[in-house]
């Protein structure tokens, strides 16, 4: 699909009419597209900053919509609405992975299909809407996306063990948990990462992923694992 008519595609499907399209096709922009495309930035600036935009809206909705349920419960259905599935279900609802735009090789090798793609770009879409319409719109656009039937009991199918880990870390307030990205390999269309989650300036557990959202995951759970804490 070209450039044009992802963006003009897009727009209709979503319900917004951007001011700046520029915005959107950059957060349509894989790394791998914009690599074959030099005249154009990737995404991932922009899926940065979706990730804050996107946890403060869904933080704010159910702080005020569970007024009675404690912080840990908060945090694991928050987990649950951000995690990459959720996001990759989300996109779908739009078929997000029809308008990215994507290298030879990544097309080739079903990148439209691949969640760690798929949910960076919703994320990346979240932050063009927010920059082109202000925080209230991006509110609108990604709170249309979360059921409304959900409950607390619900998170219980995905384990955040970052969030896992640092819950047990703070029972000591000296100790600060850390990520660090340990390597990167492989292609645009087969990346793997690999990173470390440190306790102070000491390696406690290691992860790989497809995408380093992923690898983190896997780096806490090890660290979990080792200090015997089973999720």
């Amino acid at each position: 699909m070209v450039p044009k008519e992802s963006v003009a595609g897009l727009q209709e499907k979503i319900g917004y009419k951007f001011k700046n399209e520029k915005l959107l096709l950059e957060a349509l922009s894989h790394s791998s597209y914009a690599n074959e495309n030099k005249n154009l930035k990737s995404n991932e600036r922009l899926e940065f900053l979706g990730d804050s935009v996107l946890s403060i809206i869904v933080s704010d909705h159910i702080f005020k919509h569970f007024s009675h349920i404690p912080e840990g419960d908060l945090t694991k259905l928050r987990a649950s609405l951000v995690c990459e599935s959720a996001l990759f279900d989300f996109a779908k609802k739009i078929n997000l992975g029809d308008y990215i735009l994507l290298g030879k090789g990544e097309e080739q090798t079903g990148g439209r299909e691949r969640p760690s793609i798929v949910s960076d770009a919703f994320e990346a879409v979240i932050a063009a809407v927010y920059l082109d319409g202000g925080m209230e719109t991006a509110r609108e656009y990604v709170l249309s996306f979360i059921p409304e039937d959900i409950t607390p009991k619900g998170s219980d199918a995905f384990h955040d063990y970052k969030t896992i880990l640092q819950e047990v870390i703070q029972r000591n307030p000296e100790e600060r948990v850390t990520y660090h990205l340990k390597s990167e390999s492989g292609p645009d269309h087969d990346k793997h990462f690999t990173v470390q989650v440190m306790l102070n300036n000491n390696v406690i557990g290691e992860g790989t992923g497809r995408s380093k959202k992923t690898a983190e995951q896997s780096a806490a759970k090890e660290a979990l694992a080792l200090m015997g804490i089973k999720p």
